[in-house]
């Protein structure tokens, strides 16, 4: 039995949803691992529509384990609301099959309030914020001064905790000619919800080990995409956290060895949301009808997407960077009406081919992509579950991104329907 590892291999909104939904029916264990409440998953089963944001997938299915791990923040408030509202949707959640762990960081509406702040001001570039106080949490992580779920447990404790935690933020928000933040309400409004979070609470490390000597399926979920990794992604318009693989073992408190096979969802052509770099955005029709087809917009924010042509220089290069084993391509269908398709195999700056993504944020900007194109197919793909039976230039697009991206396709998705999947490889049997 193996382990595997699902993450975006673009800059999310890739179509996770119903791939770890398939996967999550055969896990045993299903692990977020970082992250916050500003990205989510759309999952639908027997008719049902639910839209997860910190709860893992494997939620919503009977006899699952699901785990927040050490990496993700916590709103301790929106976790709290969106298990009300799966339970109102008729999930039985509960201290048996919901674990947190107990180093978990804590988002707090001071957080929240600085993203916005930020993001407001005039001085500052503005990176695309979902303003639910990510950045700013992980922060104070770093800066090793964040409210963790285990300090809810002594009142003596967080007061502590808070006064460092104050003297920070209250500083900052000085600087801004903001209004200083209350401790006192603070911690009585922590200290309101702390039962209801700290029955969840638990050392994930030491029940993962447990999982693994009785041979359980771990299944461990990422949010966003490896694009938008703090190291590996087009900083500064990242996310707060590494969304690459390897976070799987320290946001949950396992060995890399835990892990044995690495997905990566990838559309079949390419979407961003908010602001950076994007070589191969398309802002006429083509773009817009790639969106509307496509429904890109946002799971949590209800942001609209940007849609452009599929990355092969990307993908290729976060294949490298999070040792993805193969990929799971998904929004094949979105493509089925197009006379034309093409796929970036370089970049132009200044007369200079690359064949990666520079690091500097205004070399990304200037790259102009250089184009492979392929004839459409004109031919419906949606509810195809074998891959025999797709056009064949369909089969030609996908074996040239398998070629150029240099890792198998294992996966392809050719409609929103879990049933609508063609198999090559089981990421828990290959």
């Amino acid at each position: 039995m193996k382990n595997v590892v699902v993450v975006g291999s673009q800059w999310g909104d890739e179509g996770k949803g119903k791939i770890v939904d398939w996967l999550s029916s055969e896990a045993d264990v299903v692990i977020r691992f970082q992250g916050g409440h500003n990205a989510g998953h759309t999952l639908v089963i027997d008719g049902k529509t639910y839209k997860l944001r910190l709860l893992p997938s494997g939620i919503v299915r009977k006899n699952k384990i699901s785990i927040i791990g050490n990496g993700v923040v916590i709103d301790p408030w929106a976790l709290l609301d969106e298990i009300e509202e799966i339970k109102n949707k008729g999930v039985d959640v509960n201290e048996e099959n919901l674990f947190i762990s107990e180093a978990a960081t804590l988002i707090l509406p001071i957080h929240s309030e600085l993203d916005a702040f930020r993001e407001d001001s005039s001085k500052n570039a503005k990176i695309g914020t979902t303003r639910r106080g990510i950045g700013p949490a992980y922060e104070d992580k770093v800066g090793r001064r964040s409210i963790r779920v285990v300090d809810l447990l002594s009142e003596k404790n967080l007061d502590n905790k808070l006064a460092i935690l104050l003297e920070h933020h209250n500083s900052l928000r000085r600087g801004m000619g903001k209004k200083e933040f209350s401790k006192q309400k603070l911690k009585d409004d922590l200290f309101k919800i702390a039962p209801k979070i700290l029955k969840y609470s638990k050392p994930i490390w030491k029940m993962i080990e447990e999982f693994k000597k009785s041979k359980k399926k771990i299944l461990f979920e990422g949010a966003q995409g490896i694009l938008l990794d703090v190291d590996h992604g087009t900083y500064p318009f990242v996310t707060s956290s590494n969304t690459v693989a390897s976070s799987a073992a320290t946001g949950s408190g396992c060995g890399m060895g835990s892990i044995n096979y690495v997905l990566g969802i990838t559309k079949a052509y390419t979407t961003r949301v908010g602001e950076g770099p994007f070589p191969t955005e398309l802002k006429d029709n083509i773009g817009e009808t790639l969106g509307e087809k496509g429904k890109e917009f946002g799971t949590v924010t209800s942001r609209k997407r940007r849609c452009g042509w599929f990355d092969g220089i990307l993908v290729r290069q976060t294949v490298k960077t999070s040792g993805i084993n193969g990929i799971a391509l998904t929004k094949l269908d979105v493509l089925d009406e197009l006379d034309e398709i093409k796929i970036c195999i370089a970049y132009d700056l200044n007369g200079e081919k690359f064949d990666y993504l520079p690091a500097s944020s205004e070399q990304q900007y200037k790259v102009k992509p250089v184009y492979k194109s392929f004839k459409g197919w004109k031919k419906s793909t949606c509810g195809i579950k074998k891959f025999s039976d797709l056009p064949i230039n369909a089969q030609n697009y996908i074996k040239f991104i398998e070629a150029f991206v240099e890792t198998k396709v294992s996966t392809i998705s050719t409609s929103p329907e879990r049933k609508d999947t063609i198999l090559i490889e089981d990421p828990f049997e290959a």
